[in-house]
């Protein structure tokens, strides 16, 4: 089995930073990509922003300049760095990863965290 588990959620206010934190845990031989998505009320999924094993990263165009995404492969963790928060930035985070659990088999199936509220509020 592969666990993850979202950390750093919390009350923000406008114009604040948060600094949201994911580690994998588990059966896991190797990573590759890892993402962060949120999810608020009545609305779909949608990605925040994602990085690949080789540190290639994807953001959405409503956090582009404001998000930072990294990854700490020796310690299986995905971090997600945002400025200047914005009320519509409220929403369940959830981050995922693509896991490889053995070194025989290539295919990797993806997991997701079980997600950390953030809400921006005055």
């Amino acid at each position: 089995q592969v666990y993850l588990v979202e950390s750093g959620g919390g009350l923000v206010q406008p114009g604040g930073s948060l600094s949201l934190s994911c580690a994998a845990s588990g059966t896991i031989f190797s990573i590759n990509a890892m993402g962060w998505y949120r999810q608020a009320p009545g609305k779909e999924r949608e990605l925040v922003g994602s990085i690949t094993g080789g540190g290639a990263t994807n953001y959405a165009d409503s956090v582009k300049g404001r998000g930072t995404i990294s990854r700490d492969n020796a310690e299986n963790t995905v971090y997600l760095q945002m400025n200047d928060l914005k009320p519509e930035d409220t929403a369940v985070y959830y981050c995922n990863a693509e896991v490889r659990v053995s070194a025989w088999y290539t295919g990797a199936q993806l997991y997701w965290g079980q997600g950390t509220q953030v809400t921006v509020s005055a």
